[in-house]
């Protein structure tokens, strides 16, 4: 959709491909294949494909996972106690590379409290580490880390610099008093929250050309 609304040069960089796919095409049903289906300008392994995460040669990656946390971090690995975990989760895959690489990346999560945890179990992709200034960069870590973590119920935004996760705006029939029982800690609220705009006439007409069998729209 960016590509036939405000970014007609944007690429989606898939786990096996990079997809040229022409604005007006449809969306893949999953991530595995992209470059050898409809529009695929590219298809190559593993290596190459973190290589091409490399510094800078990302502008915005979407991501999601188990658990996040306030700062950000992403849990894709296991969910409890290390040694006997309640859950164990497929593990990193491209969560170690994309979003750490990446100039900004948006975490797609269900607002849930099991989701949305005070701490994750485990940090398969760091974000903003512990919340100080910096931490990033004195940990190494390249990529400007998360942006926003985007919700079934609301967005929130990071403050510049490093700091925890501010609920930013509320969803069209979402209310802000239901948000602490859905966070697994004091969700703070950013000095001017709004109401998520939605979408356009024009973007849900693009949507549903997109995704016309409603493979990623139709609601649960």
């Amino acid at each position: 959709m960016a590509r036939n609304t405000h970014a007609p040069r944007a690429r989606a960089l898939f786990e096996l491909g990079l997809n040229a796919r022409p604005a007006g095409g449809g969306l893949p049903g999953d991530d595995g294949r992209p470059a050898e289906r409809g529009g695929g300008a590219l298809g190559h392994p593993h290596v190459e494909r973190d290589g091409a995460d490399g510094p800078g040669c990302v502008d915005l990656g979407f991501i999601g996972g188990a658990e996040v946390d306030r700062f950000g971090n992403l849990n894709t690995s296991y969910v409890g106690d290390s040694r006997r975990p309640r859950t164990k989760l497929p593990g990193s895959g491209e969560e170690r590379t994309s979003p750490c690489l990446s100039r900004r990346w948006v975490t797609l999560m269900s607002h849930e409290r099991r989701r949305l945890v005070e701490r994750v179990s485990y940090v398969t992709s760091p974000g903003l580490g512990d919340g100080t200034p910096r931490w990033r960069e004195r940990n190494g870590l390249l990529g400007g880390g998360p942006a926003a973590i985007v919700t079934t119920m609301a967005v929130l935004r990071f403050p510049e610099g490093g700091g925890e996760a501010q609920l930013a705006s509320v969803h069209p029939g979402c209310t802000v008093e239901g948000r602490p029982c859905n966070t697994g800690w004091d969700l703070q609220m950013a000095p001017d929250v709004t109401l998520t705009p939605p979408p356009t006439t024009d973007e849900l007409a693009q949507l549903r050309k997109l995704d016309p069998d409603g493979f990623w729209t139709r609601g649960p």
